[in-house]
C-alpha cells in the first residue's frame, strides 16, 4: 500500500470529511452522524484561510468556535493536519494498516513500526499509549527512556487529553458498553443483516464480505468490524478480533474485542488491555467465569 498523501489545503480536508460522510451513508450510519462531518466540509471550503494555520495558531478550542463543529468534528480536523490520516475514514474504505498508522507518531520509524505490531500485537494508538505506560515499549530495542517520554507526549496530544484516562483503551467508557456493542454486531453478522465492504487490504478479489455495524450508546457513536489486520490473518482470528471505532464528546478511541484464550478469562469476550475490569464485570454478573460459551463466550460464527 503507499504511503498515504499529505494534506494540508482547507480542500483536502474537506474531501476526506464528505468522503466520510459518503461512506457513513451507504453504510446506515445515523444520519445526523453523516449530516455533521457533511456540514463540517462545508465550512471548511468557505473559510477564508487555511483551517491548519487556524488549529496552529489556537489549538482544537478554535476549530470548536467555528459554526456546527462540535469536538468531534475539531479532533478529526486536527488529526488530518497533524498526520494527513483519519483512521475512521481508513476503516470504511477496508484499508487500515496498523504498521502505518504507528509510523506516524514521532520517533518511530517503519521497522519499529512493524515490530511493536508483529511483536506486541499493538494495531492502534490507545494499545500503543498502553504499553508506552506498562513498560512493555521499553523492551523493543530502540525505545529508551527518553523516546518513549516523547511518545507518551506526543500520544497525550494526538488522543486529546492531557493524561491517561483511567479505564485504558476505549477512553472511560463502561468494558460493559463495549461488550455489548461486541454483543450486537456478532448477533448482526449471524443474522446476515449488517452491510458488508470489501476491504482493499488481503482482498485480491475485492469482495464484500467485511461486515460493519454503525451504533449508537447514548451520544457516543460506533462503529464495529473484525479485523482486517496483517496479524490477524497470520493467527487465524479474523473472524473473532473486533475492532470498535468510538466517537462522541470526548473524543474518539478505539479497541479491540477478543475471545481470550488463556487464564480464568479463558473463552470469554473481552476488550483487550483491559482484562480485570472484565473479570470484575462478569463476576458482578454472576456469570462465576464457569460457562465461558454462554452470552459472551466465543462466537459462534
Amino acid at each position: 500500500m503507499t504511503e498515504t498523501p499529505e494534506v494540508t489545503t482547507n480542500s483536502q480536508i474537506a474531501r476526506r470529511l464528505d468522503e466520510l460522510a459518503n461512506l457513513l451513508e451507504a453504510q446506515r450510519a445515523n444520519p445526523f452522524r453523516v449530516n455533521a462531518y457533511r456540514r463540517g466540509a462545508m465550512v471548511i471550503s468557505g473559510l477564508p484561510e487555511p483551517v491548519s494555520e487556524m488549529y496552529e495558531r489556537e489549538g482544537v478550542e478554535d476549530l470548536e468556535q467555528l459554526s456546527h463543529f462540535g469536538h468531534t468534528l475539531a479532533i478529526a480536523v486536527r488529526t488530518l493536519v497533524e498526520t494527513g490520516r483519519l483512521p475512521l475514514l481508513e476503516h470504511l474504505r477496508g484499508e487500515i494498516d496498523p504498521v502505518l498508522l504507528l509510523k506516524s507518531v514521532p520517533g518511530i520509524g517503519r521497522i519499529q513500526a512493524e515490530r511493536l505490531h508483529h511483536e506486541l500485537g499493538i494495531d492502534t494508538l490507545e494499545d500503543l499509549e498502553a504499553v508506552a505506560h506498562d513498560g512493555r515499549l521499553a523492551s523493543i530495542a530502540g525505545f529508551g527512556s527518553k523516546k518513549v517520554a516523547g511518545i507518551i507526549d506526543s500520544l497525550a496530544s494526538r488522543l486529546g487529553r492531557v493524561r491517561r484516562p483511567e479505564g485504558g483503551s476505549g477512553g472511560d467508557v463502561p468494558v460493559e458498553e463495549l461488550l455489548d456493542v461486541d454483543r450486537e454486531y456478532r448477533e448482526g453478522v449471524r443474522a446476515g443483516i449488517l452491510p458488508t465492504i470489501a476491504p482493499r487490504r488481503f482482498n485480491p478479489e475485492r469482495k464484500a464480505w467485511l461486515p460493519i455495524l454503525h451504533t449508537e450508546r447514548g451520544d457516543r457513536h460506533y462503529t464495529a468490524m473484525f479485523s482486517n489486520t496483517a496479524r490477524a490473518h497470520r493467527l487465524g482470528t479474523t473472524l473473532d478480533w473486533v475492532i470498535l471505532y468510538q466517537d462522541g464528546a470526548s473524543g474518539a478511541h478505539q479497541c479491540t474485542v477478543v475471545t481470550s484464550r488463556q487464564g480464568p478469562l479463558e473463552g470469554y469476550r473481552i476488550v483487550r488491555g483491559r482484562e480485570a475490569e472484565c473479570r470484575e464485570f462478569f463476576e458482578r454478573q454472576g456469570s462465576g467465569l464457569a460457562i465461558p460459551d454462554q452470552a459472551h463466550g466465543r462466537p459462534q460464527l
